[in-house]
């Protein structure tokens, strides 16, 4: 099985975690998929918008945690992975679209915040729970302060835990929330439709410039974030606590 997978059509990519029985949980063989769909994605001029998905109940439940515990160089490269991949979603010449369909956690909120358009419903569960698992979410936090500006997402990182998807909206996470989880995919086909009918290359004109805009040196702190993820990832606090996660699960 594919653990994910990219499918075109005309303008419309759709991106898809396809690793349903773990939640789309990001071990580093989905990383690799991953990174294999977006680097094909890369090349193509010929896309205007990337809907990226995850199969099954769940958007993504975030970084594998039982792979931090099974090889001590796991969490470097999990969270390289995860840097490297949310660099690339950015520099995407095609718009983004995180469709959410019950969950976003850690690391997959992450990659909905990379994305220019992220929709999910009232009662999804968004979030950012490392700081209770004695993980330290600085990976992801350079892209959230992008989307929620550096106030908001000191709130959101410090408290931890998850929301729901109606407070995820109010705090700017998401950009458009419907009613029900049956409501997303005429909400994200509307999205698509206006993008798809937007002139391609005033569309990667334009999302490049809003790239070059972003601050200099984001990508060197999405890199060093990952450097201090794994560090705390792979010291005794966070390691014991995921221990006692997984012995008492």
């Amino acid at each position: 099985m594919d653990l994910a997978t990219l499918q075109t059509a005309g303008r419309l990519a759709r991106l898809t975690l396809n690793r349903p029985d773990s939640r789309n949980a990001m071990c580093i063989e989905l990383l690799d998929a991953l990174h294999a769909c977006v680097d094909e994605l890369s090349g193509r001029d010929d896309i205007n918008v990337c809907v990226v998905m995850g199969a099954g109940r769940a958007f993504c439940a975030g970084m594998d945690l039982k792979e931090l515990l099974e090889d001590p160089d796991n969490p470097r490269r999990l969270l390289t992975s995860i840097a490297e991949l949310t660099i690339k979603m950015r520099d995407l010449p095609c718009a983004t679209i995180a469709t959410v369909n019950r969950a976003a956690i850690g690391g997959g909120c992450g990659l909905m915040c990379v994305c220019d358009f992220s929709i999910t419903h009232e009662d999804a569960k968004i979030g950012y729970p490392e700081v209770d698992l004695g993980v330290c979410p600085a990976v992801v936090a350079p892209w959230l302060i992008l989307r929620t500006g550096a106030g908001r997402a000191r709130q959101i990182l410090l408290q931890g835990g998850v929301m729901s998807g109606r407070r995820a909206h109010e705090l700017g996470l998401i950009t458009r929330l419907v009613e029900s989880v049956d409501d997303l995919e005429d909400a994200t086909g509307d999205m698509v439709e206006r993008l798809v009918a937007a002139g391609p290359i005033a569309l990667q004109a334009t999302r490049a410039w809003l790239n070059e805009l972003q601050p200099a040196d984001l990508v060197e702190k999405v890199r060093k974030g990952a450097v201090i993820s794994a560090d705390v990832a792979s010291g005794p606090e966070a390691q014991e606590s995921l221990r006692k996660l997984y012995q008492g699960s």
